[in-house]
C-alpha cells in the first residue's frame, strides 16, 4: 500500500517502520515557548490517508521530559477526509516550563489504523465475568 504525503516544509522525510513501531513526526517550525503558553505547532505534512484508515497521533514517550510540552488533546485522531494539500498535520501544545525546540525535532508519533467496525450496543442487566478490582487495582492482589 502506498500513501502520498506532501510536504509543506523542509523537514526530514517520513520513514517507514517493520515490526509495528509508531512514524515519527517533526516540528515545521523553529517553536519558543513560554510558560503557561499554548501554541499550535506544525508538523509539516498533509498526508492523503487510504479509503477506511485513520491516524492516531500522540506525542514521543520523551516530548515531555526534553521539550516539557504535552498534547493539550491526549492524543489526536485524523481521519481520512482530512487529506487536502494545506491540511497540514500539527501538535497542539502546552508548555508547562517554557522551551526552545529546533525545527525537524521529533515529538510526535502516529500510527495507521482501520476505521472502528460498526456494532451495536445491546443493554443487559449482567455481564458475567469476574470484577477486577477497579481503576488502579492491578498489581495489588
Amino acid at each position: 500500500m502506498k500513501i502520498k504525503v506532501k510536504y509543506l516544509s523542509d523537514i526530514s522525510p517520513l520513514k517507514c517502520i517493520t515490526g509495528g513501531d509508531w512514524i515519527d513526526l517533526r516540528t515545521a517550525e523553529e517553536v519558543n515557548m513560554a510558560k503557561g503558553e499554548f501554541k499550535i505547532i506544525r508538523l509539516g505534512v498533509a498526508i492523503q490517508l487510504p479509503e477506511g484508515y485513520e491516524a492516531i497521533v500522540v506525542p514521543r514517550s520523551s516530548t515531555f521530559k526534553k521539550y516539557g510540552i504535552i498534547l493539550t488533546n491526549s492524543l489526536g485522531v485524523i481521519d481520512e477526509s482530512y487529506c487536502g494539500d494545506n491540511d497540514e498535520w500539527r501538535f497542539p501544545a502546552y508548555s508547562l516550563n517554557g522551551t526552545y525546540i529546533p525545527k525537524d525535532t521529533r515529538i510526535a508519533q502516529f500510527r495507521i489504523i482501520k476505521h472502528q467496525p460498526e456494532f451495536e450496543f445491546e443493554t443487559v442487566d449482567a455481564l458475567d465475568n469476574p470484577d477486577r478490582g477497579g481503576i488502579g487495582s492491578t498489581g495489588t492482589r
